[in-house]
């Protein structure tokens, strides 16, 4: 027998540590202990408490994303030299991996229309050329987009100034990952985020962890996990891939984990067929139903709709529920039956729930699920989305988004004295599909991986390569700045990290709790913050006559206008001062008052939804060496691939097709072809294949969820064979 894969473990401390010995033992040491947040994923940590300590006191709370993250920013800054000798065509060749580790970016670079190569260019001459190509655009033909590493007080004047500009064309990254979830909240209990806080997860004795896997991704919330068996409580899997570091995990913090091989985290792990979470979902309720575990009081008292809601799952037969999820009925009814005695449950998720043409129903479901119990509204229970980007929800609530609520519009619109634009924004997906069509002529993108994180890279690239103008304002190079250019002029502006800052910032973490990043550390010399790249665009764009940019460029009033505009947010305005971190108001919900007309929490009833005609159901999926487009590693630890041109497959489905481990074969969507990926046998239901993202974003389909705008990474009709053996 192969010896089992345990998550974690010495593999990830030697990992770690040779990490930090490539940063430098003083340097590392500085930025993990230094008062700024997290920059990895969304859980959080730092902050005025300090680089290792989360809201709660734990310490050490730091994960090797966390050094991954720190590693990337602690580098020299490119040579200059590379942009002299090398064009863009060469550096199209480098990998995501090699582009992330050239260096930090430590000029402003251009890219003439045209020319083949960037040429490096001081401040004064870069920011004018941004304003003349802002002045010379239709606002109307232009998009704002920024991915989750900013601060709050650098999203909310780059959708200030979007606006001001004459355009509601401003979006986030939230479009590609969790925008589901916020609708299907949104339509369920009337808030979109999570309503626990990271306490409430101390006293829950069954967690489930639905289509996320965050041994890789959230590794920090691995440990949560674990006490909550070691208190003597369940944590039910639902994902259609076994992954090792769920099922069982070798805890860094804890020296007894470490010499016995690992914990087991999950108690129980149900794998339904990629796509068919909601026949899984009607299962569960309808053995509650039929144990009798509702909590009748409760949805009498706090909830509509539910007899609709009944009626449905009454009609849909067990027969229906099995062949659609490939669970066993006896392993739906002991989950179930866990749930059922439960006294304190939590439901978290990833985008494995999300990234679906039907992610908003599949979010609603698990609302209902958790309302049939009465699991909503109290305290250690409820719903937590395990988002990705350590600001991505942040930079939701302070308004970079296209829409935002009739109430704050009007409130920015009376408190700067001006007038916004009323016409409808553009999402992401929006904004590029207008880009295809040719109707964008300017892009602004702060952060990310525009270009890695479209689906269809094709279209992807050609989109893209359509915009005339681009800004990028980014820490280091990645592929989406030499890929999808085209003809057009390109401007990449080298930005400070988080710990870099000049003034002190705030992000938001998922569990809506708000920290102070002191910032001050400082590596380049010419690196500049985003709000001050922004505020000085803006003043040469807009003028100083309605609103003194250069002043409101300063952190502190960005704070104040925040805190007067946003709802909840009051505690922001003395943030720096008073150095008291908060959670947003009326988010966390520990009574039943659901902000509904009624004040009631509602079911939402969906039929299941028509099934894909195809051999394979393919999922895109991160390796545990990636932090969301970011690839530090080749190799996948846990899952023991050796390369990332690879799918991972169920081992009868292998068999049935007459490949061998390691064998090549080539996947085939409507949208395009992976020639020669290695093949791998995984712990997958039969029908469903894994391969990664992006370099399965070949494979994916533009096509949206019609409520969320977010596309179908992880729901893709594929077709597989054994690729031809070379000719001898």
């Amino acid at each position: 027998m192969s010896k089992q894969i345990v998550g974690g473990g010495h593999k990830k401390v030697l990992y770690t540590l040779n990490t930090l010995r490539q940063i430098g033992v003083v340097k590392s040491a500085k930025a993990l202990t230094s008062n700024n947040t997290c920059k990895s994923c969304a859980l959080g940590m730092g902050g005025q408490a300090g680089g290792m300590v989360n809201e709660i006191g734990e310490y050490p709370a730091v994960c090797n994303k966390s050094v991954q993250a720190q590693s990337t920013d602690i580098q020299p800054p490119i040579p200059d030299a590379l942009f002299d000798k090398h064009t863009i065509a060469e550096l199209q060749e480098l990998t995501g991996r090699e582009m992330e580790t050239l260096g930090r970016l430590n000029v402003p670079l251009y890219k003439a229309q045209g020319a083949t190569s960037f040429s490096k260019m001081d401040w004064e001459n870069a920011l004018q050329i941004v304003t003349d190509k802002l002045k010379a655009t239709d606002p109307a033909r232009s998009f704002f987009y920024s991915s989750g590493r900013s601060s709050n007080e650098a999203g909310f004047l780059f959708q200030l100034m979007a606006r001001m500009y004459g355009t509601n064309n401003v979006t986030n990254c939230s479009y590609f990952c969790h925008q589901a979830t916020g609708m299907g909240l949104g339509s369920t209990i009337g808030t979109g985020t999570s309503t626990v806080e990271l306490a409430d997860l101390t006293g829950s004795d069954l967690i489930f962890v639905i289509g996320a896997n965050p041994a890789s991704n959230h590794p920090r919330f691995i440990h949560k996990l674990l006490e909550c068996r070691k208190r003597g409580g369940h944590v039910v899997m639902i994902n259609p891939a076994k992954e090792p570091g769920l099922v069982r995990f070798a805890s860094p913090k804890s020296a007894r984990a470490m010499m016995t091989g690992g914990r087991d985290v999950a108690s129980h792990y149900l794998q339904p067929k990629i796509g068919e979470d909601l026949a899984l979902f009607k299962g569960l309720a309808k053995a509650l139903i039929e144990a009798g575990s509702l909590n009748d009081a409760f949805i009498a008292s706090h909830t509509n709709g539910f007899d609709t809601f009944l009626a449905d799952i009454n009609a849909t037969t067990w027969d229906e529920i099995t062949n659609r999820c490939g669970v066993h009925r006896a392993q739906i009814e002991e989950v179930a039956a866990i749930y059922g005695r439960a006294k304190s449950a939590v439901f978290a998720w990833g985008m494995g729930m999300t990234h679906h043409l039907h992610g908003v129903e599949n979010v609603e479901m698990i609302a209902a699920l958790a309302l049939m119990r009465g699991m909503v509204g109290r305290p250690d229970a409820g719903l937590l989305p395990l988002r990705g980007h350590s600001n991505v929800q942040g930079v939701g609530t302070i308004g970079v988004k296209p829409v935002l609520p009739n109430e704050i519009m009007a409130k920015m619109e009376q408190a700067f004295g001006i007038t916004l634009p009323d016409t409808k924004g553009l999402d992401t997906m929006a904004s590029l599909s207008a880009a295809h069509d040719g109707k964008i002529d300017s892009a602004i993108i702060m952060g990310g991986n525009l270009y890695a994180a479209t689906p269809d890279t094709k279209w992807a690239k050609e989109a893209l390569e359509r915009i005339g103008f681009k800004l990028f304002m980014t820490t280091t190079l990645n592929q989406g700045h030499v890929n999808g250019l085209g003809d057009g002029e390109v401007l990449i502006l080298p930005v400070t990290a988080r710990d870099e800052e000049w003034e002190p910032t705030t992000q938001e973490s998922m569990f809506n709790y708000v920290r102070l990043s002191d910032g001050g550390i400082h590596r380049l010399d010419n690196v500049r913050p985003e709000s001050v790249i922004l505020s000085a665009i803006a003043s040469r764009l807009l003028g100083d006559d309605i609103i003194d940019f250069k002043l409101f460029g300063k952190h502190s009033q960005l704070r104040k206008a925040i805190a007067n505009l946003v709802p909840g947010m009051e505690e922001l305005a003395d943030i720096d001062v008073a150095k008291r971190e908060f959670h947003i108001r009326n988010r966390i919900l520990h009574s039943p008052d659901f902000n509904m007309p009624d004040g009631k929490a509602r079911f939402v009833t969906h039929a299941l939804p028509t099934q894909e005609k195809s051999d394979f159901i393919l999922s895109t999926m991160r390796s545990e060496g990636q932090f969301n487009s970011i690839i530090y590693e080749e190799k996948d630890t846990y899952r023991g691939t050796k390369t990332r041109w690879s799918i991972l497959m169920n081992a009868d489905d292998m068999k049935r097709l007459g490949i061998e481990a390691e064998a090549k074969a080539n996947v085939t969507s409507p949208n395009g072809t992976m020639n020669g990926v290695t093949v791998y046998p995984f712990g997958l239901p039969q029908g469903s294949i894994l391969a990664y993202y992006p370099e399965a974003n070949i494979l994916t389909d533009t096509k949206v969820d019609p409520r969320s705008k977010t596309p179908a990474f992880k729901s893709v009709p594929v077709h597989v064979t054994r690729a031809k053996s070379p000719q001898t």
